[in-house]
């Protein structure tokens, strides 16, 4: 590997893991029955999400690392209580769901390949991911992440093992078309839900504290020079982070759309079922490929969900917190990630719809994002906060456009 590109890796971090980790499995399921039920016709979405992901999470990054606190501190300390408690609890719950989701989906997709019960793939699963959280040093775990973002090359490896037209991707792409059944619509919704949620906010902002305290304590400057380099590295690392995590979504729509579309298979529900009826049509390889990508993604993916909702509590109620910090140093931090990894194994074993569980948790992310992005903005404007870091004009009006286009896509789902 040249040293250029050595560097240029260097400099992807939280940008890139939050990116890859918005590929989860439950949204692995969305892109799938997008591309199931209307082959390539939605294939303009992924295009019209990634500047509005792009600029959020280049905002709620901007804001961790020059205020060097995360998205709820900041919040604790300019909105009153009610406001900050209602957000953090939605968060816990909607990421506990997910993580629920997202483990149950691993299980299923180890049982496809190898058989055996898929309870006890579930406990391993979430085992494994809260050991390597709370036992893992920071840097450590954070190039285990690094490592895991490849697992969605396993998409692409789908794609290029099927027969594609790809006029007719081209043609999805580049002439959006909307079918306004109540069907296409809560699919869109749901895409947009997928990709724009709340927990990449606050996992993105408290990975940017995380890298700026290890930063000072080797004894790296915090001059406004530095700072102004770091937002740079920031907007790269975004940027490659976001288009990375839209191109996997195109793949999995695409992979599902020459394949599953064409056979009839139009109702997916879970991305375990998704790769079964794959296998059968595209053969036992892209089958293979599409089960290890929801186990890579998945292990990303729970890590991230727990993680984020640890960070909002902890800065809520002014805890220690950080994956740099051992189990004793911060017990209160990592209960909560405890909390949210094993309540989501828990509730794999409930007997709950995971479709039911996705839906609400999809509403609860919609519903929360909506008031955060706009605690977000006014942050990200406000020269008491980021002094002369405040938003660029061209970044506050995309912030505002990312708000605005989930207000609609919440209003579109609780609408029908």
């Amino acid at each position: 590997m040249s040293h250029p590109f050595r560097r240029w890796l260097r400099k992807l971090g939280p940008g890139l893991i939050t990116g890859a980790a918005d590929d989860d499995p439950s949204g692995i399921a969305t892109y799938s029955q997008a591309g199931a039920q209307f082959g390539f016709g939605l294939g303009w979405t992924v295009v019209l999400t990634l500047p509005l992901m792009v600029s959020i999470q280049m905002i709620s990054a901007r804001i961790g690392r020059v205020t060097g606190h995360g998205l709820a501190s900041n919040i604790r300390q300019r909105y009153p209580a009610p406001v900050l408690y209602s957000v953090v609890w939605l968060l816990f719950v909607a990421n506990t769901i997910n993580v629920a989701a997202d483990i149950a989906a691993m299980a299923q997709s180890v049982h496809l390949v190898a058989g055996g019960p898929t309870q006890v793939y579930a406990l391993a699963f979430g085992a494994a991911c809260l050991g390597l959280e709370t036992f893992m040093s920071y840097r450590k775990y954070v190039r285990y992440l690094k490592w895991l973002t490849l697992a969605l090359f396993a998409y692409v490896g789908v794609v290029l093992s099927v027969d594609v037209p790809w006029s007719e991707v081209i043609a999805g792409i580049a002439l959006p078309r909307m079918d306004l059944s109540a069907t296409a619509v809560t699919l869109v919704v749901a895409i947009f839900g997928t990709t724009i949620s709340p927990y990449l906010f606050f996992w993105q902002a408290a990975q940017e504290v995380e890298d700026a305290a290890a930063a000072k304590s080797a004894g790296g400057s915090v001059s406004p020079a530095s700072t102004d380099r770091h937002l740079r590295r920031i907007e790269l690392d975004t940027i490659a982070g976001m288009v990375f995590s839209n191109l996997i979504a195109l793949a999995i729509i695409v992979s599902a759309g020459a394949t599953l579309h064409p056979a009839g298979i139009t109702h997916i529900e879970t991305s375990a079922q998704a790769a079964e009826a794959l296998r059968p049509i595209a053969g036992p390889f892209a089958f293979l490929l599409f089960c290890l990508g929801i186990v890579g993604t998945g292990m990303l993916a729970v890590p991230v969900l727990a993680g984020s909702a640890a960070y909002a509590v902890a800065e809520t109620f002014h805890w220690k917190h950080g994956l740099d910090l051992k189990l004793h140093e911060a017990r209160g931090f990592y209960a909560i990630v405890a909390l949210a990894t094993v309540g989501g194994v828990a509730l794999t074993f409930a007997g709950i719809d995971p479709i039911r569980a996705l839906f609400w948790a999809a509403v609860i992310n919609g519903v929360a994002a909506v008031p955060i992005m706009v605690v977000m903005m006014l942050l990200a404007t406000d020269r008491r906060v980021l002094g002369k870091f405040v938003v660029r004009r061209w970044l506050k009006a995309a912030g505002w456009l990312a708000m605005a286009t989930m207000g609609a896509a919440v209003a579109a789902m609780l609408i029908l």
